[in-house]
């Protein structure tokens, strides 16, 4: 799947950047000059020859780049290079100084270590991510993102108890209410959520006015389906999207079109001539935030996520996806008596890291 686990992860966690802070780039003569090479290298999509060059850089400048860091954290757990990753984050601990800076480097780390256990199945990388994690809230006890994560990583040791009390804390001091805080009150119910490949915690409103939020969804099958009204493929699938929308009509299916149109006007006109009825949300391009979070590069573009919230299938282009949607409705039909009643209710009426103080 494109929406990989490292990508998923750093996309919900949403760590801080190192080198929002100042000295971003080498100081050393030489470091410079392989820091621009490397900034080269990406612009020309050169990627694993930038993280060279970026770690080159950082060795240059004795471990002091922080700029080096961000980005060899960045590629790093893009091409899977978990020692550079790792070097990284541990120099952006060693450099920290005073509690907030600390608090968010061991956070960093353990972010990284998290991420790294995930893709590779380490259970040793979950035990090392709760150690930093406990740095992180010792050195900023009031860090919410902190016990977030750290109830993420103890739920994946299966230390639900441990996981629910972090997640009971976040809810406390994380007072807003987001898509986020939705999310954390699941996971204190059932901690075993924590574990599952749940589908990024969107909100949006559509076009017709309903506001939408994917934990306001549970008990339903959701079908996102990124399109344009440029996109020739996503024109050609269209049919078959209407299709479905009237077949599931009735029955326990939300099927939500996320435009990637940038000119409003036409795309309005385009959802009322082709009688597109259903949810209809314009997110404005690939960098909008709810494609973003999907990591959606290509259109059309379908995830297929079940009662639960958790993705069961991605695709790029049209793709026979009924008998999926078919069978995973039949489960969420099975599911409804034991669906939380106000839950039910929202979903029929609708088809950034705090830093520590």
């Amino acid at each position: 799947m494109r929406l990989t686990i490292a990508t998923f992860v750093f996309a919900c966690l949403a760590i801080p950047a190192l080198a929002q802070t100042t000295g971003e780039g080498p100081s050393n003569e030489k470091a410079q000059k392989t820091y621009k090479e490397a900034q080269q290298y990406l612009h020309q999509r050169e990627y694993q020859a930038a993280l060279d060059s970026f770690k080159k850089a950082d060795k240059q400048d004795d471990g002091h780049c922080r700029g080096c860091q961000r980005e060899m954290i960045k590629y790093g757990a893009e091409l899977g290079d978990w020692k550079v990753v790792e070097l990284a984050a541990e120099e952006g601990v060693s450099e920290a100084q005073g509690d907030r800076a600390a608090a968010l480097a061991h956070y960093q780390l353990a972010t990284v270590l998290m991420s790294e256990g995930l893709q590779k199945h380490k259970e040793d990388a979950f035990r090392r991510a709760h150690e930093e994690a406990t740095k992180a809230l010792a050195a900023v006890p009031n860090f919410p993102s902190a016990n977030l994560l750290d109830g993420r990583i103890l739920a994946q040791l299966k230390q639900d108890d441990a996981a629910k009390a972090q997640f009971q804390q976040y809810v406390k001091l994380h007072t807003t209410d987001d898509p986020e805080r939705q999310r954390v009150l699941r996971y204190v119910d059932n901690p075993e959520l924590a574990r599952a490949r749940l589908a990024p915690a969107f909100a949006f409103t559509t076009l017709d006015g309903q506001h939408i939020s994917m934990d306001d969804l549970q008990g339903k099958v959701v079908l996102i389906d990124f399109w344009a009204t440029w996109c020739g493929p996503c024109r050609e699938a269209l049919p078959h999207v209407r299709e479905m929308a009237k077949k599931f009509q009735g029955q326990p299916v939300v099927i939500l079109s996320v435009s990637l149109d940038s000119d409003e006007e036409k795309w309005k006109e385009f959802i009322a001539k082709n009688d597109m009825t259903w949810p209809q949300y314009r997110d404005g391009g690939f960098t909008g935030p709810i494609a973003k979070m999907f990591n959606v590069e290509a259109i059309p573009h379908t995830f297929t996520i079940d009662a639960d919230g958790v993705l069961q299938e991605e695709h790029i282009g049209d793709a026979s996806i009924e008998g999926k949607i078919k069978k995973l409705a039949a489960h969420a039909r099975e599911m409804r008596p034991a669906t939380p009643a106000a839950a039910t209710t929202a979903a029929s009426d609708s088809p950034a890291t705090p830093l520590p103080n």
